[in-house]
């Protein structure tokens, strides 16, 4: 293929895929440039001007002829918004790539753009299955992915090679045949405030809040907890939160001060099933114990949870809660809720210290809650 002759022209009247251009060199400088571009890709660090020229007047050229990369430029209004590739592999097969300009992330952009690139790619290269592969971690790569309908598996401990690491990675598929649409649900966690607290996302300056809250001697009492904990441990946990979000089965929040914004503590909806009916979970930072500010976030969440979708909810039917009889603490919360008491399961739960109690039983339903 001769380049940029060969170079298809697709568009869908919004995004536009074309030969790279010299014009781009500024905006793919930026791009590279960019904090997030280079904790996420392989791309040379310091990125210089004369790597963008390397890029644009040799190496991209040099792949179409061979037509071992196919490297199109992204344009969003007649400006580059980034770059999207299909390396080819043996066997009808190719890996997909991208890396959008920091101006138009979150935009959906990239999903427009990868829409075009994979039609052009099962329709006019012959490929059957194309293969996504990003660092674990890269929430924003993996969103665009599962919109497009791609699986996801991993991590894949010490996988994918960056600047002589390796780094843990996961993995995806999309064949010909398959719908580009979601596979299952991702949850997110809005932004919620009251006089009192705010529930919103984890931000890094958790962790330390996090820590101390996980050494101390309650809540070791009744969570299973890495001993010691540390800050891996924290950074861990709210990954493990965040998957369950991206698997469609979690919705988690930080609870925060509204003044300070400092961790407070967490609350989520967890086990999510068939978007009917889920669990609530919850623990508070023992500096915050007494002041009422669990039985506040768990109200907030369980109002999130019987919200109509169509609204912003979950449109969930019911609501369980679950605690031992001699954490009173936690049936405290749970009781003023509004939760109702079913049952009891009888030696239904062993604390970190080995000790079997009965499990008091609890649920709530949609209809029975007070907007």
């Amino acid at each position: 293929m001769r380049f940029p002759q060969d170079v298809p022209h697709l568009t869908d009247g919004v995004v536009t895929l074309r030969a790279h251009r010299e014009a781009d060199l500024p905006a793919i400088l930026e791009t590279c440039q960019d904090r997030d571009s280079v904790r996420w890709t392989s791309i040379p660090s310091p990125y210089s001007l004369e790597d963008a020229k390397e890029f644009v007047r040799h190496v991209v050229p040099s792949l179409w002829e061979a037509e071992e990369h196919f490297d199109f430029a992204i344009e969003l209004a007649g400006s580059f918004a980034g770059t999207c590739t299909l390396r080819a592999l043996p066997d009808r097969r190719a890996d997909i790539g991208y890396v959008a300009h920091p101006a138009v992330r979150g935009a959906g952009v990239m999903e427009r753009a990868l829409r075009l690139l994979l039609d052009w790619g099962f329709a006019n290269r012959g490929f059957e299955t194309v293969s996504w592969w990003a660092h674990a971690g890269n929430w924003a790569s993996r969103r665009v992915a599962w919109k497009l309908g791609f699986s996801c598996e991993g991590p894949l401990p010490r996988w994918l090679p960056q600047r002589g690491e390796l780094r843990d990675a996961w993995f995806g598929v999309l064949g010909r045949n398959d719908l580009r649409e979601p596979r299952h649900r991702w949850y997110d966690a809005p932004r919620i405030e009251s006089t009192g607290v705010v529930l919103r996302t984890h931000m890094e300056e958790d962790l330390p809040r996090i820590v101390s809250a996980m050494q101390d001697e309650r809540s070791r009492r009744w969570l299973r907890l890495p001993d010691p904990y540390t800050a891996s441990s924290a950074r861990d946990f709210v990954f493990s939160r965040t998957e369950a979000m991206a698997t469609g089965t979690c919705v988690h929040w930080a609870i925060a001060d509204p003044v300070t914004d400092d961790l407070l503590g967490v609350v989520n909806l967890f086990d999510i099933e068939h978007a009917v009916d889920a669990e609530i979970g919850f623990w508070t930072h023992p500096d915050t114990r007494g002041r009422g500010v669990m039985t506040e976030a768990c109200r907030l969440a369980v109002r999130h949870a019987f919200i109509p979708e169509a609204d912003g909810g979950l449109g969930l039917q019911r609501v369980t809660a679950y605690a031992a009889t001699e954490n009173t603490a936690s049936l405290h919360v749970i009781e003023s809720v509004g939760f109702t008491r079913y049952g009891v399961e009888r030696r239904g739960v062993r604390n970190a210290a080995g000790v079997v109690s009965d499990l008091v039983c609890h649920d709530l339903l949609a209809d029975e809650w007070s907007w």
